[in-house]
């Protein structure tokens, strides 16, 4: 190993191991090797890279952020040259020796990784533990049939779908209540409505369309309210959407945000309904954690009839 020389990141290194690295593995090694760059102290950040002869053929990042905040988020990468020499081990504990220097006072770290991968063998090795699956799956058009809204006995409508403006307070709070309520394995921090707003309904965040299933209408329009929401869906524009020479087919799926109300009764045939409508003539990819329950056993059942495809299996992967 010696060799091998530690050393903190340098401008221009991003391109010098991408001329050695070869195309990232997964979309989390992607989004990962983004990371890489200069220390920084608010989000804070540290990443080191590993030089052989004087070129650089590894890194390793750490940083904090402001959404999940118990604990900091890593990753090495290891040219496959020089993997199997130890190397690994020495950027992961550099990364545990900066970790101790958080303003924070966080120290635990967190990856993610696919099933099966060198990287889900590194973790594992360096004391990571699985601590939630998440999936990407891609339900085909057609893969649910529609159902009428449900009317009492009088033919009035108690269920409603409504299109609702991705800037609506009330769709920003319906959707920061499932997401705190789906990670209690990793509770988020605290945060303002408009941050919320910010991070999953915005231009920024690349949010377009929403619509929302209402239950309950009858008992609502008699005391003047809207009915809650059960469930909503948001659409998202593809991150490579304005790159040049980019074409869409009718086949191409949208990404959608799924979710719904974990504490109502109805609340799986209410998804069920509002995704049998998304996917009436297009297909859709939606992310689902095994916390998710009610999505969990949907797309399940989806997988089993062949309707719906698995894209792609993350683990994230921490101290415990």
């Amino acid at each position: 190993m010696a060799d091998y020389t530690i050393r903190d990141w340098h401008e221009g290194d991003d391109l010098q191991l991408m001329q050695i690295w070869p195309e990232a593995e997964n979309t989390q090694a992607a989004v990962f090797r983004a990371k890489f760059g200069p220390d920084a102290e608010k989000p804070w950040q540290r990443t080191v890279v590993a030089e052989h002869d004087g070129v650089p053929v590894a890194a390793a990042t750490v940083y904090e952020t402001s959404l999940h905040s118990s604990r900091l988020w890593a990753y090495v990468e290891v040219a496959p040259d020089h993997r199997r020499a130890g190397l690994g081990g020495r950027l992961m504990q550099a990364l545990r020796d900066a970790a101790e220097t958080a303003p924070s006072g966080v120290v635990s770290l967190r990856s993610k990784v696919e099933p099966g991968s060198a990287g889900a063998g590194f973790a594992q090795w360096a004391g990571l533990g699985s601590i939630q699956r998440t999936r990407m799956i891609r339900v085909d058009a057609g893969a649910l049939p529609q159902r009428a809204l449900r009317e009492d006995q009088d033919g009035n409508l108690d269920q409603a779908i409504e299109d609702l403006a991705t800037g609506s307070l009330e769709l920003t709070q319906a959707v920061w209540d499932f997401y705190r309520r789906v990670h209690e394995w990793d509770p988020p921090a605290e945060q303002s409505l408009g941050r919320v707003n910010r991070l999953f309904l915005s231009d920024e965040a690349e949010a377009y369309g929403a619509i929302v299933m209402r239950d309950g209408v009858i008992e609502a329009r008699k005391n003047g309210k809207n009915a809650p929401i059960a469930a909503f869906a948001v659409s998202y524009r593809p991150l490579d959407a304005d790159a040049p020479g980019r074409e869409f087919s009718e086949d191409e799926p949208t990404e959608v945000l799924l979710g719904y109300d974990v504490d109502r009764v109805r609340s799986g045939g209410d998804v069920e309904q509002l995704l049998a409508l998304l996917v009436a003539q297009y297909p859709v990819v939606i992310e689902v954690d095994d916390s998710m329950s009610i999505l969990t056993e949907l797309v399940d059942a989806l997988l089993d009839r062949g309707t719906a495809h698995l894209e792609e299996e993350t683990l994230v992967v921490a101290d415990r």
